[in-house]
């Protein structure tokens, strides 16, 4: 591949957004005119329409116009007919004659060429009657318009509802509806920068943040949460279900390639501050770990980010959580593809976080959230306090951010580290050096005399610092506040001044952070090692800051813009090799491009002796360079380079590659010395505890093992590589690995810096898009083919154009056929085996015959379908009909015969009601009359029963003369009748038979029960009897005593004898009666249930009809329930009165039981007297 290298001056990065400008235009100090302005002069609109044109876009015709620098072309390029840049270089030099007599200083600069501006699309579209069109307004604005009539002087268009006449040379043709929103910048017709921003505006409101641009992933920073993310898509991109542009659609590209072609791959993501680079990282990490996770690994590998983050993180004016460092993530993976480990590798730290913080910033992540989250116990340990009381991080008046909990941050970190198996005691340790810096920072000192020497102050701070770090106080006041310095074998102890004490106490600050953060990466690579589990396959995820021009900037934006200067020559050769192949492999006639090569730029930053870096490194070893001295040295050896540019005093400028940045030396060569005194670094090692050693011996090994541009400071200051070495050599090492990579880029945009959702400004994303190469990308594309479609694909888009059937013919024939018949010039095209490659705007007029074609076809088509659907629509109407009217009859008929079926059932229904109602009146009348007659005739049967002579005499008055047999047949009537009221005299007796069995039955039961309570009496009898029998036995026993006692007197008299008998007896005769009571109660207990029991059962048999009586079965229950109420009182009544007796009687047994025992008592008392 060809390189043509320009040796120009760079375009300066504040005109950038000015690209569509004329070359006509004069110097910013002459006359011009504007681009809506004709050549020939007066007033460019000719019509009072558009008057307020000035105020609606921002016009003004007393504007004085910026203007771009024009790029220079080498002599060879000069000569060369084939390079792009003639055409540019002539045009230059016309209009270089024309100003040659107005010469101005070398601030003043040229305007792009028209050619440049328009990115070589054809202008002559520009021309077409009712053609979209582009036309830029002065504040920046592009604005879409249609043309409405054209000349060679001038076209009318409308734009926004008004008219504009402009001159064709100065619109930009707009792309057809169907290429609107397409999800490759490539497939644009016109890749000018109108088109690219519209495209990429109208995507980023329909909240499809991806786009392709060939090669390169452009993310959009939506700032709100998109539902494109989870386990679901996941597996659509796994499975090749999705194809449109994602970070998982590059994830999955890497991990296919590096298993097909087994080769590593690489994930560049670049872009500025805010821009979402962290967060598209940890998507990319996340598919990776969910395709090759399974051993456990790819979790720990996910746990790094919040620790990175914390520790590396910081709020900025532009982001909440913006990276202040370089990571590079290496993830190995196995020969299956699981991922078996995972390598981090960090650049530059912004060390000057730590203790400079601008307001409105923050200072690391970490410091905010051991203040707001530390446990009791630990804040105790470290004597932490809150945010706002440590110097360090109170400079920025922000200690919050809107929606960020430090506290719940501080938990998700602990459990990190757990994860990455970084041990308590670790943890604690690094707390604790944490705590120290923010001491640190509070410790203070005073001047003592008149050539401001200082000491530290003995406070708080510095007690809790030295404890923290592990040193005694006085070792700590020692080094904060002298300095030893060599004088031969002499060592003389130097008192510093404020600002120098100052300088120390802060470089040692940065150092503890810088070498804490150094340590904890190394602790998550040993978690994350592969061991022998290497296999060489890996893919690698650059999370890099992006280009960066500030209103100041200092010695990081420095560094930073001399690494994208290097990503980018990386991302330009692989994107030619890329363009390159994909031609050669499809056999189409190809010629190298040339592209703009920005190795004059690295060449400033790197060449040796007269570089950027080697005058800096050189500078930096003087002890007596300043910041001054440095930008005058710069001026003077570096003047004559196009790449750089020299500003008053101590400021210089660099054209970069997305535009000229202007530095400023101040701390340039302090921050590049990196300077840690000898005494600091002896403090770190003579301290008592684990890390603040292990830092110090980190320093001097690195000391030992620099290579390149060392310096000593002074007599004992260590000799360490200069940051900008260090990092020139990290970034060697890291384009080394690159380089042996396939890359895959994503290009990360900002849309706005309010961090707001839906808001998209387009100078804002321009810039970026240019700063981050993307623009640059669409310019190589567009210098070949950059719309390719399969011939498979044209041929079954554009073959029905075709005037011949083309059915049987093969795609390539049809795809030359439409070429050929709509004469599109052969170095419009390219034939390549598989696909057709066009120029830039060649597929548009395809479009627009195709969409003619399609409009007309679709009218016959309309009119056809209109008439074949209403004549289907009768067809179906008529059928409809039909069948409406067999559904309905049917349906008719169902319910004629359930209606039918219902009838004869009720007719069956009330049959049989009717039948049983007649047949229960027949048999209630049929009933009465037997009764009625059985009644009448028994009488008379009674009445005339043996006697014959009253029959007779009965007869004869009734004048009856009847003879004997009718006599006999009367008697055999009554004998009849006599023999039926037998037979139901049986029945009855039955009836009364069955009736007393089961009174009988009901008589056992009574009677089985009265036993029972007869068993219980005779029971109670015999208890009563024992203990009568007992106490006569006493008694007896008593008296035979007394007769047998002829010598003894107890004193007893006949008296109380006659009173001890007198009560036996009684006591004998309450007992009988009160057993005589209780069998009375008892009886009447057994009377009365049964009586009520027969009532009751009386009265339920004939409530239910089984008995017949005149009364009222409810009212006579009613009153038999108040009589049983009644006597169960009074019978309760008399047995509480019953059980009163008992227990009185029970009483006396039980004084007249005391008093025989006392008698004896008295008796044995006597005896034994």
């Amino acid at each position: 591949m060809q390189v043509s290298v320009m040796e120009n001056e760079r375009k300066p990065k504040d005109f950038q957004a000015l690209k569509s400008l004329p070359i006509d235009f004069k110097y910013a100090d002459s006359t011009g005119f504007h681009p809506i302005e004709h050549s020939e002069g007066g007033d460019p609109y000719n019509s009072e329409k558009v008057s307020d044109l000035y105020e609606n876009g921002g016009y003004s015709k007393e504007d004085v116009l910026s203007s771009q620098g024009m790029e220079t072309v080498s002599e060879t390029d000069q000569n060369d007919e084939d390079s792009p840049y003639r055409t540019k270089m002539s045009k230059l030099a016309e209009v270089s004659s024309e100003n040659d007599e107005n010469s101005v200083s070398g601030s003043q600069l040229f305007l792009p060429s028209l050619d440049e501006c328009r990115w070589s699309d054809k202008s002559v579209y520009g021309g077409k009657k009712k053609l979209r069109v582009w036309c830029q307004l002065r504040n920046g604005q592009w604005e879409l318009g249609t043309v409405q009539s054209t000349s060679e002087e001038e076209c009318t268009i409308i734009m926004n509802g008004k008219v504009v006449n402009v001159h064709p040379e100065y619109l930009l043709p707009a792309n057809p509806d169907i290429l609107v929103g397409v999800n490759d910048l490539m497939q644009l017709s016109y890749l000018n920068e109108p088109s690219v921003l519209h495209n990429l505006q109208y995507r980023y409101s329909q909240d499809m943040i991806y786009t392709k641009a060939g090669p390169v992933l452009v993310a959009i920073n939506p700032f709100k949460a998109v539902p494109y993310y989870g386990n679901d898509y996941i597996e659509a991109y796994r499975r090749k279900k999705m194809d449109d542009p994602h970070v998982y659609a590059i994830a999955d590209l890497a991990i296919r390639e590096m298993m097909r072609d087994e080769v590593n791959q690489s994930i560049i993501i670049s872009g500025e501050s805010g821009a979402g680079k962290t967060e598209t990282a940890k998507i990319a990490m996340q598919y990776l770990a969910a395709l090759g996770g399974g051993s456990g690994i790819e979790y720990e590998i996910l746990q790094t980010n919040p620790i990175l983050e914390a520790f590396g993180n910081a709020k900025t004016l532009r982001n909440d959580n913006s990276s202040r460092f370089g990571k590079l993530i290496e993830i190995q993976f196995s020969v299956t593809g699981k991922i078996s480990g995972a390598n981090v590798q960090t650049f530059l730290l912004e060390k000057s976080r730590v203790v400079q913080c601008t307001e409105g910033e923050r200072s690391y992540h970490i410091f905010y959230q051991l203040c707001a989250g530390a446990p009791p116990a630990l804040r105790g340990k470290l004597r932490l306090k809150s945010a706002n009381e440590y110097n360090y991080l109170k400079q920025s008046t922000c200690f919050e951010i809107d929606g960020v909990d430090d506290a719940k941050n501080f938990c998700t970190l602990m459990e990190a580290l757990d994860i990455v198996h970084v041990s308590k005691e670790d943890q604690d340790n690094a707390f604790t050096m944490l705590a120290a810096v923010l001491w640190l920072g509070n410790i203070s000192f005073q001047v003592i005399d008149n050539e401001n020497h200082v000491e530290v102050v003995s406070d708080e701070a510095l007690k809790n610092a030295a404890d923290l770090i592990g040193c005694s106080v006085d070792n700590l006041v020692l080094a904060l506040s002298t300095r030893k310095i060599q004088a031969g074998n002499d060592a003389i102890v130097q008192k510093l001044k404020l600002p120098q004490a100052t300088d120390t106490r802060d470089a040692l600050a940065k150092s503890i952070y810088a070498s804490l953060f150094d340590w904890l990466v190394k602790q998550i690579n040993k978690s994350l090692e592969v061991g022998k589990r290497r296999t060489g396959r890996s893919i690698s995820i650059l999370d890099i800051y992006g280009f960066e021009s500030f209103h100041t900037n200092s010695f990081e934006q420095f560094c930073i813009n001399y690494a994208n200067e290097r990503l980018q020559q990386h991302f330009n050769r692989h994107l030619f090799k890329l363009e390159q192949e994909e031609y050669i492999q499809d056999g189409i006639d190809w010629t190298k491009v040339d592209f703009e090569d920005n190795q004059h730029c690295l060449n400033l930053f790197e060449k040796k002796p007269l570089g950027l870096l080697s005058l800096l490194d050189e500078e930096s070893t003087f002890p007596n360079g300043t910041d001054l001295t440095f930008a005058n040295k710069l001026k003077q050896h570096l003047s004559s380079n196009a790449c750089f540019k020299g500003e008053r005093g101590k400021a210089f400028g660099v054209a970069h590659y997305a535009g000229e940045v202007l530095y400023n030396t101040s701390g340039f060569l302090e921050k590049n010395r990196d300077l840690l005194h000898s005494d600091s670094i002896q403090l770190l090692s003579s301290c008592r505890y684990k890390l603040p050693q292990v830092f110090a011996a980190n320093m001097l090994n690195q000391s030992e093992k620099s290579s390149g541009q060392l310096w000593r400071s002074t007599g004992v200051d260590l000799q360490r590589q200069s940051v900008a070495t260090k990092f020139k050599g990290q970034l060697f090492r890291l384009m080394q690995r690159l380089e042996s990579t396939t890359p895959h880029f994503i290009r990360c945009i900002k849309p706005n810096n309010m961090q707001l959702p839906g808001i998209y400004e387009q100078g804002l994303v321009l810039q970026q898009l240019k700063c981050c190469g993307v623009l640059e990308v669409v310019r190589i594309s567009r210098s070949g083919y950059p719309t390719r479609m399969t011939h498979q694909k044209f041929a079954r888009r554009y073959g029905f154009l075709l005037l011949e059937d083309v059915a049987s013919r093969d795609p390539l024939s049809v795809s030359v056929a439409i070429l050929h018949q709509f004469n599109i010039l052969p170095d419009m095209y390219q034939v390549g085996y598989t696909k057709l490659f066009f120029r830039t705007g060649q597929i548009g007029v395809l479009e627009d015959t195709r969409n003619r074609t399609l409009h007309g076809i679709l009218g016959v088509q309309k009119c056809f379908r209109g008439h074949q659907v209403r004549g289907h629509f009768q067809e179906l109407k008529k059928g409809v009909a039909v069948l409406q009217s067999f559904v309905r009859g049917e349906r008719a008929r169902r319910e004629y015969e359930i209606l039918i079926r219902r009838h004869r059932a009720a007719v069956v229904i009330q049959r049989e009601v009717k039948r049983k109602v007649a047949k229960k009146h027949f048999t209630d009348y049929r009933d009465a009359a037997v009764v009625i007659q059985s009644v009448i005739r028994g009488w008379l049967v009674r009445r005339c029963s043996g006697n014959l002579s009253l029959l007779e005499l009965t007869m004869k008055m009734n004048g009856l003369k009847d003879s004997g047999t009718e006599l006999i047949t009367m008697k055999a009537w009554e004998l009849a009748e006599l023999q039926r009221r037998v037979v139901r005299a049986e029945a009855s007796l039955r009836e009364k038979d069955e009736e007393n069995e089961l009174l009988h039955q009901k008589l056992h039961q009574y009677e089985s029960r009265w036993s029972e309570y007869e068993s219980k009496m005779k029971s109670m009898e015999e208890v009563w009897q024992n203990q009568m029998g007992s106490l006569q036995t006493t008694l007896a026993s008593a008296k035979r005593s007394l007769e047998g006692d002829e010598g003894w007197n107890f004193g007893i008299s006949p008296g109380q004898k006659k009173e001890e008998a007198a009560g036996s007896r009684h006591l004998e005769r309450e007992m009988s009666a009160g057993l005589s009571v209780i069998e009375r109660l008892a009886e009447e207990f057994e009377g009365r249930r049964r009586v009520f029991g027969d009532d009751a059962d009386f009265l339920v048999e004939v409530k239910s009809g089984r008995a017949e009586a005149g009364l009222d079965p409810d009212i006579e229950l009613r009153k038999l329930k108040r009589l049983f109420d009644a006597w169960k009182k009074d019978y309760n009544s008399r047995l509480r009165e019953t059980k009163s007796v008992l227990h009185k009687l029970g009483n006396e047994e039980a004084q007249a039981e005391k008093a025989r025992r006392r008698w004896w008592l008295r008796r044995s008392n006597s005896r034994v007297m």
